[in-house]
């Protein structure tokens, strides 16, 4: 037997959909809290002091958090090329503009404090509030995006991807409105962060502003929910379903109708994702208020977990559908890379990623501590 064939091609990828998944999730409670705490800079912290506080409780930590949408972007060109073809050339702009958002976080973390001028400084601190909102509001959009459909096709002739849409069509109501709820979502993350990792004031008004988010987030997620079931069709697949078959997405018959919701009466376990998404929030909430600093963390991140999950089991098999040919719809069966290349892959993963979760976790611990103002007026003891 062919080693790559212990694992059947079916399995492989429901094991890559998942990993996907994972680093999804990865990188929005990681690098989640740093976009947090850029979006409420200008609000927790009024004096330089205090800025600086904020600043230093992610500065330590944030380049490593970046690993975790490295990895989610190599992992959907090597292992799903088809839906990374789609979403890189027909979201360019929405990428360029994240992309540039992200560029100004670095730029602002090493400059800000090379100057005493309180304009340099303010405009540096704008850099990271903007580097921290775009990112979270254009993801969100995204995710909004995908799930009422986006407007490609397939030539079936040669394949050739053809994306008919626009920069401007992709701000309609749901996906801004999914773009909110992602802008909530990670400044509460943020503010979770602040009231583990910082003291003073401005953890009290991140105490107060998370809890603002949280209560954001149920209402959003809420209303998302509701519009998704009223408001939104979702996609279905008319013809038979091959989950080993080749990776060519006009093989199969798909359909714009039903509803994203159907997922949870065939499979009610999936409950567990929205549940999650719920409950972590409200916790959060009384975490915030009643000062548990380790459990508002905690469960902020249940919240992201079951938030972005939702998303995930509520379109599964479909990963990227298609408003302009619901048959050129990509999904976990005819999306993925050959069944030796995911196996390679997995082999590889299975190698490296315990080695980033142990160190990511060792940096976690050696950093462990609250920054405080004292630390920021000793010259040798802050990074920023």
């Amino acid at each position: 037997m062919i080693l790559h064939e212990l694992i059947d091609y079916e399995t492989l990828r429901l094991i890559w959909w998942l990993l996907l998944g994972v680093l999804l999730i990865g990188f929005a409670v990681t690098d989640g809290f740093d976009l947090g705490v850029g979006m409420l800079l200008p609000f927790v912290a009024r004096t330089d002091t205090e800025r600086r506080v904020a600043i230093n409780t992610i500065g330590p930590v944030w380049e490593g958090n970046q690993v975790w949408l490295i990895l989610g972007g190599g992992a959907v060109f090597a292992a799903w090329p088809p839906l990374y073809a789609v979403s890189f050339s027909g979201f360019y702009l929405a990428m360029f503009a994240i992309l540039l958002a992200l560029i100004l976080r670095p730029v602002a973390f090493k400059y800000r404090s090379k100057r005493e001028s309180a304009r340099w400084r303010g405009n540096w601190d704008l850099a990271l509030f903007i580097g921290g909102f775009v990112p979270s509001l254009i993801f969100g959009v995204a995710v909004g995006n995908v799930l009422q459909g986006v407007p490609f096709r397939f030539d079936p002739a040669d394949m050739r991807i053809f994306y008919e849409g626009s920069f401007i069509g992709l701000l309609n109501p749901y996906a801004l409105l999914c773009g909110l709820l992602s802008v909530a979502m990670l400044s509460m993350h943020g503010a979770a962060w602040l009231v583990l990792k910082s003291s003073g004031p401005v953890a009290e008004r991140a105490r107060g502003y998370g809890s603002i988010a949280a209560i954001l987030v149920i209402v959003l997620f809420a209303l998302g929910g509701v519009f998704l079931a009223l408001g939104v069709n979702g996609y279905t697949i008319s013809s038979t379903v091959v989950t080993d078959g080749p990776s060519n997405p006009l093989l199969k018959t798909a359909a714009h109708e039903g509803s994203w919701l159907a997922n949870y009466g065939t499979y009610p376990w999936m409950m567990i994702a929205p549940i999650a998404g719920f409950a972590g929030a409200v916790a959060t909430l009384i975490a915030m208020r009643a000062r548990l600093e380790i459990g508002t963390l905690l469960f902020s991140k249940l919240s992201i977990f079951g938030i972005i999950s939702t998303v995930g089991v509520s379109m599964f098999p479909f990963i990227l559908p298609s408003s302009l040919d619901p048959k050129s719809s990509l999904t976990v069966w005819d999306a993925s890379s050959s069944h030796l290349t995911l196996f390679i892959m997995l082999v590889v993963t299975l190698i490296f990623l315990p080695i980033i979760l142990a160190y990511t976790a060792w940096v976690y611990k050696v950093l462990w501590g609250k920054v405080d103002e004292k630390q920021i007026t000793d010259k040798s003891g802050h990074a920023y």
